[in-house]
């Protein structure tokens, strides 16, 4: 494979598989249904069988379609653990590796992006690739002034396989959204397809990486490499050795799990008041633990701005849900467009909806887990519930849908992590209008 299958009928047909196989699966599982089979060894048996074929044809196809993929595999916590258990290598893979393009494709692009002679500019270039994933893939090499670099290289056809592939999964996907009970993936792809224009700008991205790695220099927590050189389809950035988060999530020690949330969840709430800046694709592809305990962060595509730091709105309505104070938060929220004024909500059914998800907010620490993950999910999705209802009548402003995506990310990826961490505390220091402090 020379490069991305790229032909809009090619792609269209291998994405076009998966509603084809949602619905043999589920035939088949009305049919064990007859036969007598308890219906949630079925929903089980359905659910794992999806999983698999899903992430096949994503991983397969690159593009837009493992972009998704990655999204998507964040949340394997929230499955069942008999659904998400063999497939959890499968998911990690999708954050991280793909089939790597040929060698003589690679020396394409950087003959065409860096120059004819453009092995002069490294001291040495490794041909196999570190890691392989949806827009390009990034190899390790020395520059030519002695520096240790990623060459992260995107792959031929990359914008127009994501703009394929994002519309014909909204297609799909719409039609076959419950493979993850209570995953919404519609909103995740609307907002994927309204920013994937600056996935692919490699020059776009090299600005954002710089004021971030600027606004961290001197971090003695945190490890964000500087941008050394950059072409429209070609960035060279600093290396960064470390534990990447899915190895820590696979085998960590408790140690190593309990720093790793700890810098995760001060990085993903404090790059907004310190860069002005939202890093915005939270997969644990993107992080390293250095051996000096500072969390390396990668890939700067996806980035929220907000010069002025998180809504305070945000740190209001924790305190709001913290304090109890119903009516003053259903009132927030109206404010802030998240009730909308046509809609009718009873104000303390919407506190209990709420405190959920403020529950590590409700200590000193707090242990993330794949069990009470699942557990939030459960609680909001059962639909014989009011808690079910009252989700239903929330709305979600435009300027809180790529903050929202990113830290129900974030909060996946600390339940796989699985560490414990003073979560009050950070969110206390680093999110604006939080006016609570340490327990008494």
């Amino acid at each position: 494979m020379s490069e991305l299958p790229r032909k809009a009928v090619v792609r269209t047909a291998r994405l076009a598989t998966l509603p084809l196989g949602f619905g043999a699966r589920a035939a088949i599982g009305i049919g064990r249904r007859v036969g007598g089979a308890p219906a949630d060894a079925v929903t089980a048996k359905l659910q794992e069988q999806t999983a698999a074929s899903l992430f096949k044809v994503l991983g397969e196809l690159k593009g837009g379609a493992m972009k998704f993929g990655q999204s998507l595999s964040i949340f394997e916590a929230a499955l069942p653990e008999e659904v998400a258990a063999p497939y959890r290598a499968m998911l990690t893979k999708l954050q991280d590796s793909a089939p790597a393009m040929p060698k003589e494709t690679v020396h394409k692009v950087l003959r065409e992006q860096l120059g004819a002679r453009w092995r002069s500019r490294f001291t040495s270039f490794e041909e196999e690739p570190v890691a392989s994933a949806s827009i390009g893939q990034v190899h390790r090499a020395i520059w030519k002034d002695g520096r240790e670099v990623a060459v992260k290289i995107q792959y031929p056809g990359a914008a127009e396989a994501l703009m394929s592939d994002l519309k014909q999964l909204s297609r799909v996907m719409r039609l076959s959204t419950n493979w993850v009970p209570g995953l919404d993936v519609v909103p995740i792809l609307d907002e994927m397809k309204a920013r994937m224009s600056e996935e692919v700008d490699y020059r776009l991205e090299a600005v954002m990486q710089g004021q971030f790695a600027d606004a961290y220099a001197d971090s003695e927590h945190f490890a964000l490499p500087s941008v050394v050189h950059v072409t429209d389809q070609v960035l060279v950035t600093e290396w960064v050795e470390g534990e990447p988060l899915s190895r820590i999530i696979k085998d960590g020690t408790p140690e190593q799990r309990d720093l790793a949330a700890r810098r995760y969840l001060e990085f993903l709430l404090g790059g907004p008041e310190t860069a002005g800046l939202l890093h915005a694709d939270p997969h644990p592809g993107n992080f390293r633990l250095l051996s000096d305990g500072r969390l390396g962060v990668l890939d700067f595509g996806a980035v929220n701005r907000l010069p002025d730091g998180l809504p305070p709105t945000l740190g209001a309505l924790a305190s709001l849900a913290l304090d109890g104070d119903a009516e003053g938060l259903l009132d927030e929220l109206r404010e802030s467009g998240f009730v909308k004024s046509s809609i009718d909500i009873d104000a303390d059914r919407l506190l209990d909806y709420l405190s959920v998800f403020i529950e590590p907010l409700r200590h000193e620490e707090f242990t993330f887990s794949r069990d009470w993950l699942r557990s939030v999910f459960n609680y909001i999705n059962d639909p014989r519930s009011a808690q079910f209802t009252v989700g239903l009548r929330l709305n979600l402003p435009p300027e809180f849908v790529l903050i929202h995506r990113t830290w129900l990310g974030g909060i996946a990826v600390l339940s796989q992590i699985e560490g414990t961490v003073p979560a009050r505390q950070i969110f206390s220091d680093t999110v604006p209008g939080a006016t609570f402090g340490e327990l008494s």
